[in-house]
């Protein structure tokens, strides 16, 4: 064909849109942590020894920029999106579950720190690098004083607590204008002010030092307070703040991003380990293949099916919430009931085809130097977290979608 008949003036006027700003961060943050995969895996064995995520890792994730993902452009972020940050967790979570878990609500606090006051986001963000840990539950209750609240208490399963200088920390207190109805409330809460009790000892996801703080008489000043459901509502002190499509957004899909995919990450890594040790695994009595047989190739194929099928669904959900986000509008409490269910559901899904598998890898699973028994054990404490409950959830979603009104003892 001549030049003329696709014309290199043609091809020269062709117009190619420039990659936004987002894209171009979104990608150079996958590269980076994408490098560090390998280190993050050679120090899982590290993680569950000591309890809480090495302090390499974390550096080195601090290094690239992924505790900062969600963190706005105005203090140093790179404010991504969900489609861009949530499949990074993915695959942390298949080098080490535990870093993916405590490195992903790290993160993920960094959206909900910009919902709140300017004043605690300038307190905190004075140093782009600070860390917040979080025991959400709004177990304790706070005192009202002039200014403030007082809180006492212990508070519970904060994940990676021992890399962070902050803490949010759930609490209810009662709220005059609503004839003293009580009601839950977040509190920003600097290091100093609490105490780390190191009772974190458990079977499953062990590295993630999810230790208990303890606070004595602790004052939290009115500007490092914001109410859990104007979080949820656009009614917080920094809602609208940032001008970022994710912070015209809903606290709670984005707090719990990391719980779905943590599940999903690990159970795509058991893919691939049992794929690799059945091919050569042989039965101790008859000398067959292993991997020759019908059951383990059939086990494999609906793992994989299941797998696939769970990160579709949270991939869905992520493109659903970011678009959502862009739009302005708050998400509908059927959407937030839909996709609070998804996350369940993809958990309890992505937990279903570690233990197919695990159920068919014969005793040599159950040795500790055996990476099957630390994936099998930190998906299912992975499913062990209140917001992935299927039972809850699907009484939420199951009320919404015969038109029932929202029972507010399920969470």
């Amino acid at each position: 064909m001549a030049d003329g008949a696709f014309g290199r003036d043609q091809v020269a006027s062709v117009h190619i849109p420039p990659i936004p700003e987002q894209v171009r961060r979104g990608e150079a943050l996958q590269d980076r942590v994408r490098a560090l995969l390998p280190t993050l895996a050679a120090n899982a064995g590290k993680a569950e020894a000591e309890r809480k995520v090495p302090e390499e890792n974390i550096r080195l994730l601090r290094e690239a920029g992924f505790t900062r993902a969600l963190q706005p452009l105005a203090y140093g972020g790179l404010e991504l999106s969900p489609e861009q940050y949530c499949p990074l967790i993915v695959d942390i979570a298949g080098a080490c579950a535990s870093t993916a878990w405590v490195a992903g609500l790290l993160a993920q606090h960094g959206h909900g720190l910009a919902l709140m006051s300017k004043a605690v986001q300038d307190e905190v963000w004075a140093d782009p690098e600070a860390l917040l840990s979080s025991s959400v539950a709004p177990i304790n209750e706070g005192k009202a004083v002039d200014g403030g609240v007082i809180l006492s208490g212990r508070f519970g399963w904060s994940s990676g607590c021992d890399h962070a200088q902050w803490a949010c920390l759930g609490f209810r207190k009662a709220v005059p204008e609503l004839g003293g109805m009580m009601l839950p409330f977040y509190a920003v809460v600097p290091r100093k002010d609490y105490a780390i009790l190191d009772d974190w000892h458990v079977a499953g996801l062990a590295g993630t030092g999810s230790k208990t703080l303890e606070l004595k008489e602790v004052f939290v000043p009115e500007h490092r307070i914001d109410s859990v459901i104007g979080m949820n509502t656009g009614a917080s002190k920094g809602y609208g703040l940032h001008d970022g499509g994710i912070y015209r957004a809903a606290f709670v899909p984005y707090f719990s991003f990391g719980f779905s995919a943590v599940a999903v990450g690990v159970a795509r890594r058991f893919l691939d380990v049992y794929a690799d040790k059945t091919a050569g695994r042989v039965r101790a009595y008859t000398g067959a293949q292993v991997g020759q047989t019908a059951p383990a190739y059939m086990r494999l194929a609906e793992a994989t099916h299941m797998v696939r099928a769970a990160q579709a669904t949270l991939s869905q959900d992520w493109a659903e919430i970011a678009s959502r986000s862009r739009s302005g509008q708050l998400p509908s409490a059927a959407e937030l009931a839909m996709w609070r269910t998804n996350q369940a559901y993809a958990t309890r899904t992505a937990i279903g085809a570690v233990n197919l598998l695990f159920a068919g890898s014969g005793g040599s699973a159950w040795f500790l130097h055996n990476e099957m028994q630390r994936l099998w054990r930190d998906a299912n404490m992975a499913g062990a977290h209140a917001y992935s409950d299927y039972d809850i959830a699907t009484q939420r979603l199951g009320r919404d979608l015969l038109g029932l009104e929202p029972d507010m003892a399920i969470f």
